[in-house]
């Protein structure tokens, strides 16, 4: 068996694109996987560390706006098709995988046009504009969101699959004891985990020195928050300014980046988060309730419409990053802290919201498209 999968660009494209493709390896026998991506992107320096064959093609996105630099992007685009039917001609794939992300794009549509079986998986409620024009042309479509199933029944309403985003498997074989036992959490208090994103969230940095000074030394909650590295110096820095020792006594514990995130993840009772696809999969996976603040400048504000998808479904509290204050997130936090039971039925709503079989699911999808 051989699989090409391609998506890059951001993390949220290549993770769960690793993540499909050790499911894919689990399942099958003698399978031979090839990654395609660009040279530039992460998934040049994290594809090949995960032990995967890896190749590129060179391919821009498309502006969002008609310009010069669109009509040269469509020239790239034309040659890095042909260097893709030359990858898939030589690999000899079975079936062709694509995550998302601009890379995708020729490598997908190649393998439509050489008749290779398919499929693309949008983990976001609304589709990258990608996966959209590739809608048109491939065999199967797996959606992280039911909701997202209505921007792509236009195009071939009989071949879309809800199966969930994929997450790693540590994420639900951690433990809450190892977790609190390795990041030094105390078990008797509520956690409240808090994290913007790899490489940090300022809007949610800045609210965070007014909720650390509230709840500084409240013994009924402990708060872990991942500041991001290049913000952590000034965090630290002006949280002991405002008197505020952080020691391994006290109940604030600040990080500039977690490793072992779902070690924090099986210890959390609560999160703050921006609203990316493979975040949200892993909070609803584990049943956590969270209080979202979607990230406002992610492409068709798409981090929102994920956001909304829990609130609706009572797993989550939404706050918009331009109403953030300090004040507003102690309000959201207090009203969780105040209320167990309001904890407890998110957490209810969030873990039937999860799906964390979701990449053994993609990935059997993808091997049943394999032509006899």
């Amino acid at each position: 068996m051989r699989i090409i999968i391609s998506g890059g660009g951001t993390g949220g494209h290549i993770y769960p694109a690793i993540t499909i493709a050790k499911e894919v390896a689990k399942l099958v026998n003698n399978c031979e996987i090839l990654f395609v991506g660009t040279k530039h992107g992460l998934e040049a320096d994290i594809v090949p560390k995960e032990g995967f064959n890896f190749t590129t093609i060179e391919v821009r996105g498309l502006e969002r706006k008609i310009s010069w630099q669109n009509v040269l992007t469509l020239f790239t685009t034309a040659g890095s098709v042909w260097r893709s039917v030359q990858i898939i001609r030589k690999f000899k794939p079975d079936v062709v995988i694509g995550t998302g992300g601009y890379v995708c794009g020729p490598v997908l549509l190649a393998a439509s046009l050489l008749k290779i079986p398919t499929l693309i998986q949008e983990q976001n409620v609304i589709p990258g504009i990608t996966n959209k024009i590739l809608a048109r042309f491939v065999d199967k479509i797996a959606v992280g969101y039911a909701e997202a199933e209505r921007y792509f029944k236009k195009y071939k309403p009989d071949q879309i699959v809800f199966t969930g985003n994929p997450i790693r498997p540590e994420v639900m074989s951690a433990t809450r004891e190892e977790g609190q036992k390795v990041l030094g959490i105390k078990p008797d208090r509520l956690t409240l985990l808090v994290v913007g994103g790899s490489r940090g969230a300022r809007s949610i940095n800045t609210a965070m020195l007014g909720i650390c000074k509230h709840f500084n030394g409240n013994e009924s909650i402990q708060i872990l928050h991942v500041t991001g590295q290049s913000e952590y110096n000034s965090i630290v820095g002006n949280i002991k300014q405002s008197g505020i020792e952080l020691s391994g006594d006290g109940n604030i514990i600040i990080k500039p980046y977690l490793y072992n995130m779902p070690l924090a993840l099986a210890a959390a009772d609560v999160a703050v988060f921006r609203a990316g696809a493979v975040g949200l999969a892993e909070l609803t996976a584990r049943g956590i309730p969270a209080i979202l603040i979607p990230y406002p400048y992610a492409a068709e504000n798409h981090q929102e419409f994920n956001a909304r998808v829990l609130e609706n479904h009572g797993a989550a509290m939404v706050i918009a990053d331009k109403e953030l204050t300090d004040v507003k997130l102690i309000h959201s936090i207090e009203t969780l802290l105040n209320n167990p039971q309001t904890v407890a039925n998110m957490a209810n709503k969030s873990r039937e919201l999860g799906r964390p079989q979701a990449a053994e699911t993609i990935a059997k999808l993808a091997l049943s498209l394999k032509k006899p």
